[in-house]
């Protein structure tokens, strides 16, 4: 009876430890990494803005972290819950295929289940898709925020404004293009980020690579290695769903235009070119990059923290 408490307990301390995690990171990464998203928004609500154009209409620098507070509730509430999802399913999936006999090699720079290329993308994707849905209504909230659109100055105004011209459905316009970039960029952020942890510690010079009392990597050699294996993950997904992050946000921003994704999708190519679906992909590529190897690298370093403590516990 007293194992099955400590089990419970230590089960319980485990997820939370996964919220605490997912939570600091993506609050870290949101509200220092705030002004590009505000930028990419700007960027793609219209087909004649540029960089240039969106900086110049700024109201002083102070209007970069306009929406930071719908942006940092979002990625930190999201990422605690992506992550303990996440956690969760790759868990079961790995102690499945211990229970059949299958060896699981672990990771020195991570304390993360280690499971194969297919398991890895479609647990991301499917957490990814359920959180996406959870917190759309944030998002749609932060996008309208930082565009020049809406003149919101409370969220509260922005929640009654929706509501009383669109009702529920205003707050989940363009999940459908969320979905689609979201889903696909998790899976694939997943499945690139632990394919690339086993490669980046191979490229690295010896002398750059230290070891801990444990025998796993130093937190100097981990954080390296995670965190620009995060990079380079998110890097590659970014640019691979940049077109759905363009739909999206047309969606949100015009709703009576934009009705859906294929007619979204449509009217950009044809009224302005195929190089707008990738507008404002130079400044998410940035932001998602930096974010992940800020996020992740967070994240990694407080779960070994707190599964050491609770193994020495």
């Amino acid at each position: 009876m007293k194992d099955t408490k400590n089990n419970i307990t230590k089960s319980h301390s485990k997820s939370g430890s996964h919220l605490i995690g997912g939570f600091v990171g993506g609050l870290t990464s949101a509200v220092v990494l705030q002004p590009l998203d505000l930028l990419k928004t700007r960027i793609q609500q219209q087909k004649s803005a540029t960089l240039l154009s969106s900086i110049r209409q700024l109201n002083g620098p102070l209007e970069l972290w306009r929406g930071t507070l719908p942006s940092a509730l979002r990625t930190s509430i999201g990422s605690a819950l992506y992550l303990s999802c996440l956690n969760l399913m790759r868990t079961k999936v790995s102690d499945s295929k211990r229970s059949r006999g299958i060896d699981m090699v672990k990771s020195k720079s991570s304390s993360l289940p280690e499971l194969n290329v297919y398991e890895n993308l479609m647990t991301g994707a499917v957490a990814r898709a359920m959180v996406g849905y959870i917190t759309m209504p944030i998002t749609v909230l932060k996008v309208r925020y930082e565009s020049t659109m809406y003149h919101y100055t409370s969220i509260v105004q922005a929640t009654t404004d929706i509501w009383t011209k669109e009702g529920i459905n205003g707050f989940f316009k363009g999940f459908g293009a969320t979905c689609l970039r979201d889903a696909p960029y998790a899976g694939l952020y997943v499945l690139l980020y632990e394919q690339t942890k086993t490669i980046v510690p191979k490229l690295l010079p010896k002398r750059f690579i230290t070891y801990g009392s444990d025998g796993n990597y130093s937190v100097m050699t981990s954080t390296s290695i995670n965190s620009s294996s995060a990079i380079t993950a998110a890097s590659i997904a970014t640019t691979i769903t940049a077109p759905f992050d363009t739909i999206k946000t047309r969606m949100q921003l015009e709703p009576t235009k934009f009705r859906n994704s294929f007619q979204t999708l449509k009217c950009i190519l044809t009224q302005e070119s195929i190089l707008r679906i990738f507008s404002g992909l130079s400044m998410r590529l940035t932001r998602k990059a930096i974010s992940a190897g800020i996020a992740w690298s967070i994240y990694e370093e407080l779960i070994k923290y707190f599964t050491k403590d609770n193994v020495s516990s």
